[in-house]
């Protein structure tokens, strides 16, 4: 992915010690490669160049929108509503970036699911031609904010002032620039002192491509024995509670209704 860098100004003398807060756009330009079915699909991940797989991947997370994505990716969206093959649409929902080692790595993850499930399908699902994938590539241009932190609680209070552009850059962006794979805030604060150790720890936690930190989440080492916990939980009143067990003796909404229910009886409104 090409990278520019400009600034409206002379950028101040830079001191090493600083943490300079930089800002970015995320340009997207056509590739003129378009995709009506799986084999086109693939074809095209084949040879497109690294830079278009990244936005797929990642440019819309710099999209306004009104709601969450239902998928995570681009190529896993329109799987799932042009070509409506779910399955595929989960497999490739779950390809992680921060996962890959670099973005041909993420190519070749792509090509296995799509590949098998070509090997699967009888026949190939063609898009209608308003609704075929169109392959776009990126070029990032960043350029200074003109401010300087010096310390850890500097950084705290500048972030809620920072644009999404600005963390996508700084959080996101850098994992493609660092050797170590870390984000800018992690690798300058490492330079602070010790006392910034427990942020380093937190922000090493997030996991930006499914925005988890704390709850349930696959990404997470033990997630799936938390999960089967849960399970296991709920099923044990089930087994010696009766029917529906959980609902009727610990689910909090179970009780309102119940109570609900009580209080319509007394005073003798209609019900449905």
């Amino acid at each position: 992915m090409n990278t520019d860098t400009s600034a409206t100004e002379a950028d101040p003398p830079d001191d090493s010690s600083q943490f300079s807060l930089k800002d970015c756009v995320l340009i997207a330009i056509a590739t003129g490669k378009r995709a009506g079915n799986l084999k086109e699909l693939r074809d095209h991940i084949l040879t497109i160049g690294t830079d278009s797989i990244y936005y797929h991947f990642w440019g819309g997370l710099l999209q306004p929108r009104f709601e969450e994505r239902e998928y995570n990716n681009d190529f896993a969206g329109w799987v799932r509503h042009a070509l409506h093959d779910t399955k595929l649409a989960e497999q490739l929902s779950m390809l992680d970036p921060t996962s890959a080692t670099d973005l041909e790595q993420l190519r070749l993850w792509l090509l296995e699911y799509v590949e098998d499930r070509l090997e699967e399908s009888e026949y190939l699902q063609w898009a209608r031609a308003d609704s075929q994938f169109e392959f776009i590539r990126s070029q990032i241009v960043v350029f200074d904010t003109h401010t300087r932190v010096a310390t850890a609680r500097e950084l705290a209070d500048a972030v809620p002032n920072m644009s999404p552009s600005s963390v996508f850059y700084h959080f996101i962006d850098a994992r493609r620039r660092t050797e170590d794979r870390s984000d800018d805030f992690r690798a300058w604060l490492l330079g602070v002192g010790k006392d910034a150790e427990p942020l380093v720890d937190r922000l090493a936690a997030i996991d930006p491509y499914y925005y988890t930190e704390h709850g349930i989440s696959i990404a997470r080492e033990g997630a799936y024995t938390i999960f089967y916990a849960q399970i296991a939980f709920i099923t044990a009143f089930a087994i010696f509670a009766g029917k529906r067990g959980f609902c009727h003796y610990f689910c909090p909404i179970a009780v309102i209704m119940i109570i609900g229910r009580k209080i319509r009886n007394f005073i003798g409104w209609p019900a449905l």
